[in-house]
């Protein structure tokens, strides 16, 4: 259905007004100025000449023709006629001998003469725009209240700032009491409602018995004991036959001096104790989106304030149409809001692992409400031999490209993780495969990877925020690392430098947005991160690591927020020497028999007397399939943490599966024993051969 068109409704409002009678109150100042920047969008009503149906509403997808006439309440409408020789092109004849309204839409237009405008000039002025005249009376009074109120209105971006827009436009500038309906649940864009017709109050504002408080909450209610019951928790079911679906169906609001529009507001409030106001002291404007009616809003005026009048429908008809436009658009942005968030947390881990010898946290904050969707990550990822790799990236930009090429560059880290590279090779294959995504496929990611073994600590830069790590002692340190180029520009090597990782030490790697902003540079952020970390650590030392990420997040101010941030915070415990053996083997036909004593002397050191049987029998089979593939020594190491874990290194690079063997064959059982007797198990390419590993429960 084609909206009403915009010369036709631009030309109706101010017409109306021109009849004076009750001049609605300038509603409650938030910012507006009261002067008139353009006129008032189409009412829901509008009719343009030669007359078509774009007063018709639509509930639950079907379309109803409007009134054949004008309905009970609503005056004629002026006819629209051209404005001859100048102005807009489209005025309301006046009937009433206002003229000062016709001058008004009549303004000439740009580098029309003075002369001709029947002003004098002179030569400086010909050819220039005149200025609009300072307009007075209750036609502009009603006009400036329609503009600010509108304006108010269309600032809102979510449904309930729109809605506590109109509610405060409303009361007390144009009723004493206002209450909002919508459909339950509401459409969302071109969606096809199913199911019956059920409105639910959204928004009440206003008071019969005093003044409104202007402070009250968003949602808050009336003070009307006698419509307790109807803005209750339940739904309003609309019968499809009722009057209230009849006015929905119009359009256009009515006051409740009929009895078809007396008993359609009956409808909508039940039967209150006390009596509600009547005639025109109500107002019941139905509110139509872009594609079907959406609601309605009940305007009320107390005893001691004049009544409603036939202009008044017209400016409910504007605060409804763009108050329904709006919810329109907060719907529609709150499901591309919702899909947007949900793109970028899907993108992101939905928990960390627990690796041995570090204790990981992380936070991401996106940039706005309005640019939720950005091309920051976090990463941990378990390596081989107990490392873990752990990653920071930000893609240059917001937008839903951002996220998709973000999600592409985690998953070939991932990849490359997988195969045990160094963290320069992996930055340099990262950098191959976004020259491969596009040209301006820009990044930035820092690479670290910790060995709580050695208490070591490998780092690799993209062109990203340094780390910093803070120290057990509380001593915050910029790690000196070498910048290299962002992801993406190509032909440029990356280099890894080797940093001691104490036990108690707390690396956070970080995206630019967290020491970046309006107010400060990356390297003044990254001092003020500094000094946070240190003033933290000096409370308690060293300080839990989810508060600390809470804290770290407060150097931003209010408003001071830009760009996206991901934080990646870990604390290395590390793993003791006394927790950990470590044998080489050569690949003989004895191995596994060596091995499954050197196995039994750490248990016994260990006391771990239970495990013996089973680690013994499983060391065995992985040795066993080791020595007959490998070419050089392998390696075997147990360490002892909250499980038992046992590494079985070679230079094979075939990764062993696990299969099914037949009743006559001798051989392909042993990955089936470590499946049912360890708690996990797994194998891992490494850059020249694999690691075969399993765990077992300590208790």
């Amino acid at each position: 259905m084609a909206d009403p068109h915009p010369a036709a409704a631009h030309a109706e409002a101010p017409g109306a007004a021109g009849s004076g009678g009750r001049e609605p109150q300038p509603p409650a100042p938030e910012g507006e100025s009261g002067t008139v920047t353009g006129q008032p969008h189409p009412g829901p009503g509008a009719r343009t000449s030669g007359g078509d149906n774009d007063s018709a509403g639509t509930i639950d997808g079907g379309e109803f023709a409007g009134y054949g006439g004008t309905p009970s309440g609503l005056p004629p409408f002026p006819p629209i006629t051209p404005v001859p020789a100048h102005g807009s092109g489209w005025g309301v004849a006046t009937t009433d001998g206002s003229e000062a309204l016709g001058a008004y839409l009549s303004t000439p237009p740009r580098d029309t003469p003075l002369e001709a405008a029947g002003h004098p000039g002179d030569e400086d002025s010909v050819g220039t725009r005149i200025p609009m005249p300072a307009q007075t009376g209750p036609e502009a009074d009603r006009l400036r209240y329609v503009g600010a109120a509108t304006r108010r209105i269309a600032r809102g971006l979510d449904l309930d700032e729109i809605l506590l827009g109109l509610c405060r436009s409303a009361v007390p500038a144009f009723a004493d009491v206002i209450m909002v309906f919508l459909r339950d649940p509401l459409p969302v864009g071109d969606e096809r409602p199913s199911g019956p017709l059920r409105l639910r109050l959204r928004r009440a504002d206003g008071s019969l018995n005093g003044p409104s408080d202007d402070d009250a909450p968003v949602g808050a209610l009336p003070v009307l004991p006698a419509l307790e019951p109807a803005y209750g928790s339940e739904p309003i079911s609309v019968l499809l036959d009722g009057p209230l679906a009849e006015v929905l169906r119009g359009v256009r609001p009515v006051f409740a001096e009929s009895r078809r529009a007396a008993d359609a507001l009956e409808e909508l409030l039940g039967h209150p104790d006390s009596p509600l106001p009547t005639g025109r002291r109500a107002l019941l404007a139905p509110l139509r989106g872009r594609r079907r009616v959406i609601g309605a809003a009940v305007l009320l005026l107390s005893a001691d304030r004049p009544p409603f009048e036939n202009d008044d429908l017209l400016v409910a008809a504007q605060l409804a149409t763009h108050t329904a436009l709006g919810v329109d658009k907060a719907v529609l942005y709150g499901r591309e809001a919702y899909i947007a968030d949900a793109l970028q947390r899907e993108m992101l881990p939905d928990s960390l692992p627990q690796p041995t010898g570090v204790r990981l946290a992380s936070r991401y904050l996106p940039a706005a409400e309005s640019a939720r969707v950005g091309g920051d990550w976090y990463d941990a990822i378990p390596l081989p031999g107990s490392r873990v790799a752990l990653v920071v990236g930000d893609v240059m930009g917001h937008s839903m490209t951002s996220a998709a090429i973000m999600g592409q560059l985690r998953t070939t880290v991932q990849t490359l993780a997988g195969l045990d590279l160094a963290p320069q090779e992996v930055l340099y294959h990262l950098d191959e495969q976004a020259q491969r995504l596009g040209q301006d496929r820009m990044a930035t990611c820092v690479y670290a990877v910790y060995d709580p073994i050695a208490h070591r600590l490998v780092v690799a830069n993209a062109g990203h925020p340094p780390p910093v790590l803070l120290h057990a002692d509380g001593l915050a340190e910029v790690l000196r690392v070498p910048p290299g180029a962002p992801i993406g520009v190509g032909g440029v090597p990356f280099e890894a430098v080797e940093l001691p990782a104490p036990a108690g030490a707390t690396l956070l790697l970080y995206t630019d947005g967290l020491v970046e902003s309006r107010s400060r540079d990356v390297w003044g952020g990254i001092e003020l991160l500094r000094e946070r970390l240190h003033a933290a650590a000096s409370v308690v030392s060293p300080p839990p690591l989810e508060p600390l990420c809470d804290e770290v997040l407060e150097i931003l101010g209010p408003g001071d927020r830009d760009d996206d941030i991901a934080l990646l915070a870990a604390r290395f415990d590390g793993i003791s020497p006394s927790d950990v053996a470590y044998w080489f083997l050569e690949p003989q036909a004895q191995t596994a028999g060596r091995a499954r004593r050197l196995v039994r002397q750490a248990l016994r050191r260990w006391d771990l007397d239970d495990q013996l049987d089973a680690a013994e029998l499983l060391v065995s089979e992985i040795v066993t399939n080791a020595v007959r593939y490998a070419e050089r020594p392998i390696t075997l190491r147990l360490l002892r943490t909250d499980v038992l874990r046992c590494e079985v290194g070679d230079d094979a690079p075939l990764l062993p599966r696990m299969r099914h063997a037949a009743p006559e064959e001798e051989g392909g059982r042993g990955l089936y024993l470590v499946n049912r007797m360890a708690q996990r198990w797994g194998a891992t390419r490494l850059g020249a051969g694999k690691v075969v590993w399993f765990e077992l429960p300590l208790g």
